[in-house]
């Protein structure tokens, strides 16, 4: 049995979902934890998963959900609770036993760490090490949802500088078929898999998109995403993740590494671009 969190999917990359539909393709037993019982666990349930609800951060529903599994995913949505969450899922797998969790976590998480949603990040991946759970970290890059859902009707406008500044992107179907793939693996696997599918300059992607860039004021965007995201959790991490690629512009950084090799191993396809992706 394999556990997997935010299998309902969302709008920036849906890879709970995505890794309980392709578990379930392959002929995995999948308990898909979800925080409602609506339309989508319905789904869910007709593709065979068995279907829990609860909290992350609550341990009374996540105890009972880790019965009988040996291994499982976990991501959490940008917002508040990462680390109760995290403590809550760890404190059940190994008292469970589970011998490998692979958990999604951020492209540059570390003590340091640009932004707090990074640093905490990189406490949640201590705790999941701690936990003795096998833990695997899935240090993702930007998604190309994150962008899209950034778009404005008729422009992408971003506080990112000229449209040379470069970022590191990845498609959340990518990050969940190397999550998949992981899961699945028998044999030993890296603990940190960094995961970059394309560089591009936000021109570029702007472009790919079928849009045209705009370069905002931090401040301007920053108050128009409290509108947006309604969450200031969210605005917070994204207003810092900005700034720090504004900062860099069109140089280079260590972390700007495309990682096609460990995608297709595990997707069996080179990564998806972000004109593919826009192309859907």
């Amino acid at each position: 049995m394999i556990l997997v969190t935010g299998a309902a999917g969302g709008p920036q990359g849906a890879t709970g979902r995505r890794v309980a539909e392709l578990l379930l393709a392959r002929g995995q037993e999948v308990r898909a934890f979800v925080r409602a019982d609506d339309e989508r666990a319905g789904e869910l349930r007709k593709l065979g998963a068995d279907v829990v609800v609860g909290d992350l951060r609550e341990i009374t529903t996540v105890r009972p959900a880790m019965r009988g599994v040996t291994r499982a995913y976990f991501t959490y949505p940008v917002t508040a609770g990462l680390l109760d969450a995290t403590a809550a899922f760890a404190a059940a797998a190994r008292e469970e036993g589970v011998e490998r969790v692979v958990e999604v976590s951020q492209l540059d998480a570390q003590p340091l760490a640009g932004t707090p949603r990074m640093r905490r990040h990189w406490l949640s991946e201590q705790v999941f090490d701690w936990a003795g759970v096998g833990a695997v970290h899935l240090r993702a890059a930007v998604f190309f949802e994150n962008l899209a859902v950034a778009a404005d009707p008729g422009e992408l406008a971003l506080p990112l500088g000229p449209p040379d500044t470069r970022i590191p992107l990845i498609s959340g179907a990518d990050v969940a078929g190397t999550g998949a793939g992981l899961l699945l693996e028998p044999g030993p696997v890296d603990p940190v898999v960094p995961l970059t599918g394309q560089m591009a300059t936000i021109g570029e992607a702007a472009a790919a998109l079928g849009l045209p860039y705009t370069d905002l004021p931090p401040a301007e965007w920053e108050a128009r995403a409290i509108g947006r995201y309604g969450d200031p959790y969210a605005v917070e991490h994204l207003t810092h993740l900005w700034a720090i690629f504004r900062f860099i512009g069109a140089g280079d950084h260590p972390l700007f590494r495309v990682t096609g090799e460990t995608i297709r191993r595990f997707c069996g396809r080179r990564p998806e671009t972000i004109r593919e992706f826009g192309a859907r």
